[in-house]
């Protein structure tokens, strides 16, 4: 689990569940259902009744229903109908209703256009890249993909950019984090707003080393570059072997990143993963970067679609076009490492369509609904509020959770590549 503080008893319902669902599975061939042996059950509930039981759990609150997907029959229950904070396993409703709606093969495009006139060589006009919410380039992509746009200006014959490269994230809103998420969790990577272009998953890394000696001010470096943050550090070095402990604080909206704690000398540089504060603007600096490193050379800086109030007419048709792998395949990392922007990003896909308006979160979660209540899911038992499960406002029962999986596995569609994604 990405998430951080205090525990989150519930989430463990989801790994109970997704247990069952593997433990359980249906044969491939149809078959009169096999009650599990009696003796299994004993120690299965066994088993159950003493994790729950352990003294560190006392004051959590538990919500678990374990079922056959062969016979429906209940095979231990503990609250199955209690709404509890579902955390990650929020990631199951998300990925269901995405795949149910989009289908496996979606995949997220996005495109770079000319705005202006080419001459001799230049392009008098700005660079419009326009995204639809690819959570997956990352700096480790940036030279090939960007590159490769680098050779189809070339053959443009465009070898000059007098504009901008600016970033059109209005496929989606620009509300980028989820209800209800807690401050505290800002600064972190897996609170990083969603936009419709996104680069790195929206995250930097800063590492921090130790001066040269106890007192001195410790070195801070930030990769990849173009996040726009404002680094200001507080961390000092102090006397070898002391613990190093350092923490982060960014507030919403604000580029400025404050570090404060203490490094140890001598001691292994430390690195966390933070958010930046706008995705669009780091999609666009990384992309303005990898074209002057391949020869393109652009006269002016990288921005927001946002803050532009003279872009010209874009090209009818871009100049180069890249399109995400398939949702199956970002599934996998939605669910195995739990990345919450993935889910996040799903959501708003949900509620993209034609017409032009930007997607966003509440549409989403109500399109999410529409395609589960046809699964008999009982609207008072999930109640969401972002996709990820990082919002202290999302609700679920285990009852829920369960249905949700019994109709994924009972869908030839559905069923292969979700269970492929399952950690």
């Amino acid at each position: 689990m990405r998430f951080r503080g205090p525990a989150r008893w519930s989430v463990y319902l989801a790994v109970m569940l997704l247990a069952a669902c593997h433990a359980a599975r249906r044969p491939p061939a149809p078959a009169p259902a096999a009650r599990p042996d009696a003796s299994a059950l004993t120690s299965l509930r066994r088993d159950l009744d003493a994790i729950l039981a352990q003294p560190t759990l006392e004051r959590g609150y538990w919500g678990v229903l374990v079922k056959s997907l062969s016979s429906g029959e209940t095979l231990y229950e503990r609250d199955a109908r209690k709404l509890l904070m579902p955390a990650s396993a929020m990631k199951i409703v998300t990925l269901a209703a995405a795949a149910a709606k989009l289908g496996w093969e979606h995949t997220f495009e996005t495109s770079l256009f000319t705005a202006g006139p080419i001459d001799g060589g230049v392009l008098r006009g700005d660079l419009v890249a326009v995204g639809s919410g690819d959570p997956s380039i990352t700096s480790a992509d940036a030279d090939a993909l960007f590159g490769g746009w680098a050779e189809r200006l070339k053959a443009a014959g465009i070898r000059i950019v007098e504009g901008r490269v600016v970033g059109d994230d209005n496929a989606f809103d620009d509300n980028g984090l989820g209800f209800g998420w807690s401050w505290d969790d800002l600064p972190d990577d897996y609170a990083a707003g969603v936009s419709a272009l996104q680069f790195n998953e929206n995250a930097v890394r800063v590492t921090v080393a130790p001066g040269p000696a106890a007192g001195e001010s410790a070195g801070i470096t930030i990769a990849p570059s173009g996040s726009g943050l404002a680094i200001e550090s507080a961390v000092t070095t102090t006397a070898a072997g002391s613990p190093t402990s350092i923490a982060a604080r960014r507030l919403p909206g604000s580029m400025r990143l404050a570090l404060h704690g203490t490094i140890g000398a001598g001691a292994v540089s430390a690195t966390l993963t933070v958010s930046v504060d706008n995705p669009t603007l780091f999609f666009a600096a990384a992309l303005r970067g990898a074209l002057i490193a391949h020869g393109i050379d652009v006269r002016r800086p990288a921005v927001d679609i946002d803050d532009v109030h003279d872009l010209p007419a874009r090209a009818g048709a871009p100049i180069a076009v890249h399109r995400s792998p398939p949702l199956s395949t970002l599934a996998v990392r939605l669910m195995k490492v739990s990345q919450n922007l993935y889910a996040e990003t799903l959501l708003k896909a949900l509620a993209a369509g034609p017409g032009g308006r930007p997607a966003d979160a509440d549409s989403g979660r109500k399109e999410a609904a529409a395609v589960l209540a046809p699964w008999g899911i009982d609207a008072g038992a999930l109640i969401q509020r972002d996709g990820s499960g990082l919002s202290r406002y999302d609700y679920v029962t285990a009852d829920a959770l369960a249905a949700i999986l019994a109709h994924v596995d009972r869908d030839e569609r559905l069923r292969g590549p979700f269970e492929a994604a399952l950690p």
